[in-house]
């Protein structure tokens, strides 16, 4: 398996005043996030807006950013959707645009067994010669990936690893524990990235590194350096930007702020829409306290 690294950013999808896709942007933002400390960028994730994406704009969008990324850093492509038919057109679109992985979230309202979510992941994996990830997002998807099925899935060949986002430390340790050799674990939570670094996991797939990108870098590598009160003491400054970020819906703060701090990347497609007065004053209040990895265009 390649090496995709132990910080991907979650990329935000720039759009246009137009509404359409911002591809030039996006081209720009993968670059500076590679700059300011991410090994590699998710794109057409949750924090991407997927849900509001065209089909047919999720593979130039993946195209276009691989294009800018080039060998510097791993691009991962978000292709689950409900439809796992759709998911593997949209995983085998996505080999064919040159990307180093892809990440499936577990279909969302169809609410499946664990077997259905067994034989969803087994028909991505193999659809394709890529690396693939999974994604077990239950806050938005209503359904939990268990350890069991997370472990069985990590007997296929190329399912590489999964983005955990359920907060249970236990199910999340009992992955770690139980899993294929190789099979990595990546927190899907900013404020969880400590603690499953701490159980054993590798790494974190992060919404907050687009602004402070080197000091979530320079806590990992801590972390596994074992340097634990330098990493600890960098979790704990981090934790009021991880709340002020998440203080409505992602994707909404951290595009609100990227606009603020120089890097516009537009608005957001309905049903999301931007923060009202309180709340953004309350994001820039905690987003200035801190010092921005991301360097802001000219």
């Amino acid at each position: 398996m390649p090496e995709f690294g132990r910080l991907l950013t979650a990329m935000v999808t720039p759009f246009a005043p137009d509404g359409s896709v911002d591809y030039d942007t996006a081209r720009r933002l993968a670059v500076a996030l590679l700059d300011s400390g991410s090994d590699g960028v998710l794109v057409a994730g949750t924090t991407g807006e997927v849900p509001t994406l065209s089909h047919d704009e999720k593979p130039r969008l993946f195209r276009e950013v691989k294009s800018a990324v080039g060998d510097r850093g791993s691009v991962i492509a978000g292709t689950g959707t409900s439809n796992t038919a759709e998911s593997v057109d949209l995983t085998r679109e996505a080999e064919r645009e040159g990307v180093d992985g892809v990440l499936a979230v577990t279909p969302y309202y169809s609410k499946p067994t664990q077997e259905g979510l067994v034989r969803h992941f087994e028909a991505i994996a193999a659809a394709t010669r890529l690396p693939c990830l999974m994604y077990n997002l239950p806050a938005r998807t209503c359904v939990n990936m268990t350890a069991e099925t997370t472990i069985r899935l990590s007997r296929v060949e190329n399912i590489a690893g999964v983005k955990e986002a359920s907060g249970d430390f236990e199910q999340i340790a009992r992955i770690i524990e139980g899993a294929a050799d190789g099979f990595r674990v990546w927190s899907g939570n900013d404020a969880d990235t400590l603690p499953v670094l701490g159980i054993g996991g590798y790494g974190v797939i992060s919404v907050i590194s687009h602004v402070v990108g080197r000091q979530i870098r320079s806590m990992i590598d801590d972390a596994v350096a074992g340097r634990l009160p330098e990493a600890a003491r960098a979790h704990r400054r981090l934790l009021p930007l991880v709340d002020a970020l998440f203080l409505v819906t992602n994707p909404i703060p951290v595009k609100y702020a990227l606009g603020q701090l120089g890097f516009p990347v537009g608005g957001l497609r309905l049903p999301l829409c931007g923060p009202d007065d309180s709340t953004a004053e309350r994001i820039m209040a905690e987003v200035r306290r801190h010092t921005i990895d991301l360097p802001v265009p000219v």
